[in-house]
């Protein structure tokens, strides 16, 4: 699948099939992360391969804060779920100390998400499905993995065959109203 299929197709994969992600794949999306660019190529990010199931289980419990899904009428995170029966998780973490911080801006977040994008688009081209989780106690995460007093856990993103192929994704805002030409506010009629 070329780049452009990947990214006009990739969608949010909360349900897995029952079926294990083989080590080639595996290895292929770890090397898709890697090669992300960074802030000034530090390369801040540390992933934690879960395969374990009470592992996955535990994590699972972990993305649920009530505080957060209660008002918006959830009694569970939707991708809760999904954490479980996935083949793995990937536990992506940021050192925040090897990236940059100019004006207030925290670069390790942009490089996280741009590590994240090559993940999810390297999986669907893979034939498999992930979907950000970014919701869950990081302290008890941080606790259950041994993460490093200098890291942050920065999101979940559990990885698999997705249980069913959904043939269209959400809806996406037109060019129109997200691109300006030259200035905001002035129309991108391209």
């Amino acid at each position: 699948m070329d780049l452009f299929e990947a990214i006009a197709t990739r969608r949010s994969v909360r349900r897995f099939a029952d079926k294990p992600v083989e080590d080639e794949k595996l290895a292929a999306i770890l090397e898709a992360v890697r090669q992300a660019p960074s802030w000034a190529n530090l390369q801040c990010w540390r992933l934690i391969v879960v395969k374990d199931s009470s592992l996955k289980q535990t994590l699972s419990e972990l993305s649920y804060v009530e505080s957060f899904f209660s008002p918006l009428g959830y009694k569970s995170n939707p991708a809760r779920k999904g954490i479980a029966e996935a083949p793995l998780v990937i536990v992506a973490c940021a050192e925040p100390g090897q990236s940059g911080n100019i004006w207030g801006q925290p670069y390790y977040l942009t490089d996280i998400g741009i590590a994240a994008q090559n993940l999810m688009l390297s999986a669907r081209a893979l034939g498999l499905g992930s979907v950000f989780v970014g919701v869950f106690d990081e302290e008890k995460i941080r606790t259950l993995l041994g993460v490093s007093p200098t890291a942050r856990v920065v999101g979940l993103f559990p990885v698999g065959y997705p249980l069913e192929e959904k043939s269209s994704g959400p809806p996406r805002r037109p060019l129109g109203e997200i691109v300006f030409f030259e200035r905001w506010g002035q129309p991108y009629n391209r």
